[in-house]
This record gives structure tokens, C-alpha cells and sequence, in this order.
């Protein structure tokens, strides 16, 4: 039996998301096969976990062993403690110097890696009296944010020094963790660093996903992992032997509201990417690029309707799009699906160019969100 619960949304339309919570569990069985058990497992929700609804997987990602959770900005931890999470929230991203106060009152942890961010930190001391929890940014690579390799150890005696801030932790971001030579470029930088600093008690991490599953880094508690929760896998090294058994979470399915037949010669969509060769019956479903189906797939991809795939035909529109369903027995209202377990975003993404994880992100616009078992 199917056990479902839905998010708070009226569902007034007949597209949705389907968001398998088994799945989810499943995933972190398989990534914890990866990890030490005396190593903490920070769970990646940013950007409403990556399209799946941060606050809804929240519960099950704790519950299945993992120690804390990361998000890209202090808004997003705020919605995660406005739902009772009361677990660790680290704010991966960079926290304006002006918000570091609010984070400090929603008991956020934040990156910093400036004297600004020191100084933030201070009056948020002076005016909350609670010292705010801060991860240390290190940029050893990836010229995004974080101190440089240069001025790190500086920093950091500095925040050691600093009698109004609880410092957890001390991290970094592999920016090549599919290039074994180039991830080790940025482990010696890291090494280098800690090296030259007390670290007793601190969180020191910088394994993403990819890292998790393929290098073990001497000195390190604590990893981090994100796209593999949710049953997509990031570009892995080929020292990488046997990839983890992930499963998506993710199938999206719509209802066919409309069937009809383009006659021989007659096109379908706006300018009339596709023409029908002969008398084709064709199937319109509510879903379109606004709903995060990306319209450079149009007359690329394909559903499946009752154990037929079908073709998608013709420009996807903001709001629908039509697939050829000739031959198939079919009728209103029954259930066209774009992804699932067997057809994996990764194939949308392989088509575009582009990776699993910006794609998957787009889902979460305007469709609505089913939880199942």
C-alpha cells in the first residue's frame, strides 16, 4: 500500500511531483556505507532540497542518521526553524554582514572568512548577548568565497582569539572532486592550513558528495553530502570503484486533459516544429517550461502512458506541452509520466548539455509536491 501526504498546496491542477520518502531512506543507508562511523554526515537542503521541499525531508534525512543540515542562506534556515527543526543548521553561503544578528536569533550557524564578518559577529555579541556559531570558509581552490591560502591561518587565530564567538568549525569546497590531481592540489592546501592551527573540538570537513564517495582525508570529521540524498549522483572520480545504489525521489506525471488528431501535414505548437505525418492523435498535458521542463527539450524527450513510451511533440509551451500517442489505448485523464526511477533527470540533462542538479532544482516552481511511501 502507497502511503501519501501532500504539502500544503491546493492542488487545482492535474500535473505534479511525486517525492518517494523510501527512496530517501534507502540513499542514506548507501551513503553511510561510505562513511566512518566516528565521522558526522552534514545533509545538504539548500535551495528547498534541491526542488524536493527542505522542510517535508527534513524529519526523515535526521531520523536516518544524519547530524546536521546546510543551507544556502539564513532565510532558508529561518523556514527550517519556523517548522520546528531543531537540529544544527549550518548557512553554507555567504550572510550579509548586516543579517548576521537574525541568524544569531534563529540559532543559525554561519560561514564567515572576513574581518567584516568578525566585526558583525561582535555586535551581534553586544546587542543579543549569545556569541554567534560560525564555520570558517577556507577558498583553497574554487575562487568562490572563503579566506584565501594566504591569510587563513591568520584568520583564524584570530576568530580562536575572539571571546564572542562560538567557533564550530573550520571547512572548505572541493571544485574538482572528479579530478583526482586537482583535489589534491586543494587537500594539500588544506592540510597546509590545519596543520598550523589548533583544531581540538572543531568540525573540519571538506568532502562533498563526490569526495564522500571516493577520498578518505586524513584529519577530517565531518562530510557533506547533497545531490546523493536525493537519488542523483554527482560526477565521480574513476578512482571511485563501486558507486553507491542511489534511487530518485523524483517522478513527475500529469493527467492528459485534452486528445485530439492533427490530420496529415498539420502542425502542433508554436511554429510548427513538428508536422504530422500522417493522421496522429495527439495528447495535451498541463505541464510546461514554467513548471521547469526546459523548452530546449521540445520533440526530445518522451512519457510513458500505460506501458507505452511516447514521443513529446512540438514546441513545449509556457504551460503544456503535446505528446503522439497514436496506437496507444488511452482516454482523458490518464497519467503521462516524464520522470521516475528508470527515466532519471540525468537523461534530460545529457540532452541539454547541463547537469542533474540544475534541472532538478526547477521543478519545485509551481507544481505540486506528493510525498508517498
Amino acid at each position: 500500500m502507497k502511503n501519501v501526504r501532500q504539502t500544503n498546496i491546493n492542488m487545482h491542477r492535474d500535473a505534479w511531483v511525486e517525492i518517494n520518502i523510501d527512496n530517501l531512506e534507502h540513499n542514506i543507508k548507501e551513503i553511510k556505507k561510505y562513511v566512518p562511523e566516528d565521522t558526522k554526515l552534514l545533509g545538504v537542503v539548500k535551495a528547498d532540497a534541491y526542488g524536493h521541499g527542505a522542510v517535508m525531508l527534513a524529519p526523515t534525512i535526521l531520523a536516518s542518521g544524519i547530524d546536521m543540515l546546510g543551507v544556502a542562506s539564513i532565510d532558508e534556515g529561518v523556514d527550517l526553524r519556523n517548522a520546528k527543526i531543531n537540529c544544527d543548521i549550518l548557512v553554507l553561503g555567504a550572510v550579509p554582514v548586516w543579517a548576521v544578528e537574525s541568524a544569531v536569533k534563529a540559532d543559525l550557524s554561519i560561514s564567515i572568512f572576513s574581518k567584516g564578518h568578525i566585526e558583525a559577529c561582535r555586535q551581534a555579541y553586544e546587542r543579543t548577548g549569545i556569541k554567534p556559531k560560525v564555520h570558517i570558509k577556507l577558498d583553497t581552490g574554487m575562487n568562490r568565497i572563503g579566506v584565501s591560502e594566504d591569510f587563513a591561518v591568520e584568520f583564524i587565530k584570530d576568530v580562536q582569539s575572539c571571546g564572542f564567538v562560538n567557533l564550530q568549525g573550520i571547512f572548505t569546497h572541493l571544485a574538482m572532486a572528479e579530478s583526482i590531481e586537482e583535489t589534491q592540489k586543494q587537500i594539500d592546501k588544506w592540510n597546509k592550513i590545519i596543520s598550523q592551527i589548533d583544531t581540538t573540538g572543531l568540525l573540519l570537513h571538506i568532502q562533498n558528495t563526490a569526495g564522500t564517495m571516493s577520498y578518505t582525508i586524513n584529519g577530517t570529521n565531518m562530510r557533506r553530502v547533497g545531490i546523493a540524498l536525493y537519488g542523483l549522483a554527482p560526477d565521480y572520480p574513476p578512482c571511485l570503484n563501486q558507486k553507491p545504489d542511489l534511487k530518485p525521489l523524483i517522478s513527475l506525471k500529469g493527467r492528459i486533459v485534452n486528445i485530439h488528431t492533427a490530420k496529415d501535414g498539420e502542425g502542433v505548437s508554436y511554429s510548427y516544429t513538428y508536422r504530422a505525418h500522417g493522421n496522429r492523435i495527439i495528447a495535451t498535458l498541463p505541464i510546461g517550461y514554467a513548471d521547469g521542463v526546459p523548452r530546449a527539450l521540445s520533440n526530445r524527450i518522451l512519457g510513458l502512458l500505460n506501458g507505452h513510451k511516447v514521443p513529446q511533440v512540438g514546441n513545449i509551451t509556457m504551460d503544456q506541452m503535446m505528446f503522439d500517442i497514436t496506437g496507444v489505448d488511452a482516454q482523458l485523464g490518464d497519467i503521462i509520466t516524464l520522470l521516475d526511477e528508470e527515466h532519471s533527470v540525468d537523461n534530460w540533462a545529457n540532452m541539454l548539455g547541463t547537469i542533474n542538479y540544475e534541472l532538478i532544482c526547477r521543478l519545485k516552481v509551481r507544481l505540486p509536491r506528493i510525498y508517498t511511501r
